[in-house]
């Protein structure tokens, strides 16, 4: 990444500029370019059109900006300076966009997974994983996705730093859905923080405390300290303003001081990254606060949703915008397309694995039943592998199974054993040891070998 021109503060350029230059141009630049875009000065400069001086055409585009900028008091940068943002035509459309895929906070029947989370608990762990292990990625955890997936799925210890930080994202994701319905405060931050880190800490740091000095600072690709985190006398005070502005519920018909849920959750995910309140761990808790926020605004559909496989793909550009909104008056619009564009591709991602699922199973059923498996079992046998594979980690009872295709108790029994017997189906004992449950294999397909 090239070192980032950083532009002047608006009023500076206003007594530098001539008011004959950039008025003219009042009309001609907007907040955005014509495509949308919304440009730091690191990337406007070389943009301005032929004939314009180039700080005039920045001014009259901050201008612009300015006339439809809402400010945060509660939220403050060095300076006692207030974190402001907009939302351009061009970033309102793509929440419209994430709205209309995820159905929003309300119910609605268009969005992937129907008008309700559905009661698939093997879909909502295996999507979790994949967010616990690519945010430790983003940490430096270096263990392989299978092995990662592996100790997930059947529960075992840690072998290493980058096993524990991995399980303690899972831990912080369960967590994250659990606490939903609970207001943010500094006890809930510092649980949060505390289940990220646990044993898998670093900078002399202690899992769930605020850092109690300044030595902490963020470089650049050149070793250069770019970003000395604010004061830590000032962090408690800043919590709770982050947490009085998390937990800020407009009342009834209130629309004046409205932030569209998504955003307000790309701004917490900012703010501790920008008060780095501890010494490690930051980033970790930050998603994880993210989560937290758009579940307990009414977006169910986000806990099937990783943000942080396409952070890391993408890694330059998450750390570019948190630069240029800390380099152009504390402007959080630039972060704010950064992570609304990093959600708009990651709920398409989960269109996509959801319709190669339902793909998958039409294929299923169109093979098992003509397969040469279909000649050693009954319909009945046919029928709960159908449900085994559409339905991964689903446990089966003997009961339950007599009820669904009219037989008895016994015969129902024989069925699941059966499937057992071919390890096709996994049987364990209930937690009152009393119930014999049979569990649908996530690797069902592999044990056909299809």
């Amino acid at each position: 990444m090239a070192r980032i021109r950083v532009p002047k503060p608006l009023i500076l350029l206003l007594q530098e500029v001539e008011a004959e230059k950039f008025l003219p141009l009042l009309g001609k630049y907007g907040a955005t370019d014509s495509k949308g875009r919304y440009f730091h000065w690191n990337d406007f400069k070389w943009r301005v059109k032929p004939g314009d001086n180039e700080l005039a055409a920045w001014i009259a585009t901050k201008i612009a900006r300015k006339a439809i900028t809402k400010n945060f008091p509660l939220l403050k940068a060095e300076g006692n300076r207030c974190f402001s943002y907009c939302v351009p035509d061009s970033l309102f459309a793509q929440l419209y966009g994430i709205d209309t895929m995820t159905g929003g906070s309300r119910e609605n029947s268009n969005s992937i997974l129907g008008s309700s989370p559905p009661k698939n608990p093997y879909l909502v762990k295996s999507l979790m994983q994949e967010e616990a292990i690519t945010s430790s990625q983003l940490e430096g955890a270096s263990t392989t996705r299978e092995v990662a997936k592996e100790m997930l799925e059947k529960n075992l210890t840690p072998k290493d730093k980058s096993q524990q930080m991995i399980l303690n994202n899972y831990l912080l994701m369960k967590k994250a859905v659990e606490k939903k319905d609970e207001k943010l405060s500094l006890e809930l931050i510092l649980e949060l923080h505390r289940i990220a880190t646990e044993e898998a800490i670093e900078n002399q740091a202690t899992p769930g405390e605020i850092r109690k000095n300044n030595n902490i600072f963020v470089s650049n690709l050149y070793n250069e300290n770019t970003f000395y985190p604010p004061d830590w006398k000032t962090l408690e005070a800043r919590l709770t303003n982050l947490c009085d502005f998390a937990n800020y519920d407009p009342a009834p018909n209130d629309y004046s001081n409205f932030i569209h849920p998504i955003i307000k959750a790309i701004i917490l995910h900012f703010m501790i990254g920008y008060i780095h309140p501890f010494g490690d761990g930051n980033g970790r808790t930050a998603r994880a606060i993210f989560y937290w926020s758009i579940l307990r605004s009414g977006y169910w559909l986000f806990q099937y949703v990783s943000i942080s496989k396409l952070i890391q793909e993408k890694r330059g550009d998450y750390d570019q915008a948190f630069i240029y909104t800390e380099t152009d008056d504390f402007d959080l619009t630039y972060f704010l397309y950064n992570q609304i564009s990093t959600i708009e591709k990651a709920v398409k991602s989960l269109y996509e694995y959801m319709s190669r699922k339902k793909q998958d199973f039409y294929e299923f059923m169109d093979w098992i039943d003509k397969s040469p498996i279909a000649r050693t079992l009954r319909r009945g046998h046919l029928e709960i592998l159908k449900e085994a594979f559409r339905t991964p980690g689903k446990e089966f009872t003997s009961k339950q199974v007599a009820i669904d295709f009219g037989i008895t108790e016994n015969t129902a029994r024989s069925y699941l054993n059966k499937l057992v017997n071919k390890d096709l189906l996994i049987a364990a004992k209930s937690k009152n040891q009393k119930t014999v449950l049979y569990l649908a294999p996530a690797n069902l397909q592999a044990r056909l070998k299809l």
